[in-house]
């Protein structure tokens, strides 16, 4: 019988300020942190090699990095570079909106909890400050995870998979907080949408535009490094 010390769990790791919380907080759960990336056809690559930075430092079992080419597919400023990136506030889902990424990202995660035999997978997903994104919403976790335990062997003969989104009510300051007292060290994670290649952040879109902001809530000293 799996105990809570030895249980493995899949943890969705981009690099950035969210996912590493996370898996902080699944590590301080006594979890076997397996974390999962994704090199999607994003603008850059400094949001990957910060996802193995935390991955190792935080202790993970396992990192596994798997290609998708959603930049094929186009329709957002993350994986079309025709496509600006907005550096104001927009109304409505921003053009940074990845349509289906979650969803695509959730099912990989899905097949390789099942074959590590984890009934846990851990996702950063946040429903107060982020960008309105519809599959950060928790009515979209539930119902894939509904469908995640009727579309997997271990599903069927009873072994419940469980979405975990920690996050999910936090506010950008207290998940700072939460992360800083699990022994997070921020200055290893890149966020921005355009970030360099060396990790610098524009200071500009979205993503930093709500990370600056966490930063000032919760008092602490934003240690990103910025190009501009």
């Amino acid at each position: 019988m799996k105990t809570q010390a030895n249980k493995r769990a899949v943890i969705l790791v981009s690099g950035g300020l969210d996912s590493t919380t996370v898996l902080a907080m699944a590590r301080s759960q006594g979890f076997a942190c397996y974390t999962l990336s994704f090199d999607y056809g994003q603008r850059h690559s400094a949001e990957l090699l910060a996802a193995e930075r935390v991955s190792q430092s935080l202790g993970d079992v396992e990192h596994k990095v798997v290609t998708l080419n959603l930049d094929s597919i186009g329709g957002s400023a993350l994986t079309d570079t025709s496509i600006a990136v907005p550096e104001e506030e927009t109304e409505g889902i921003p053009v940074t909106y990845v349509p289906a990424r979650n969803t695509v990202f959730l099912s990989i995660a899905l097949g390789w909890a099942e074959v590590l035999g984890a009934d846990d997978i851990f996702i950063g997903v946040n429903a107060v400050d982020y960008s309105g994104y519809p599959d950060c919403r928790p009515e979209y976790i539930a119902a894939f995870e509904d469908m995640a335990n009727l579309a997997t062997r271990s599903g069927v003969e009873g072994q419940r998979l469980t979405i975990r989104t920690p996050l999910m009510d936090m506010g950008k300051g207290d998940i700072i907080r939460a992360g800083i007292a699990l022994g997070v060290d921020y200055g290893q994670t890149v966020s921005c949408y355009q970030a360099t290649e060396e990790g610098l952040a524009c200071g500009r879109c979205d993503s930093c535009r709500l990370r600056r902001q966490g930063f000032s809530d919760a008092g602490v000293e934003d240690p990103t490094r910025y190009y501009q």
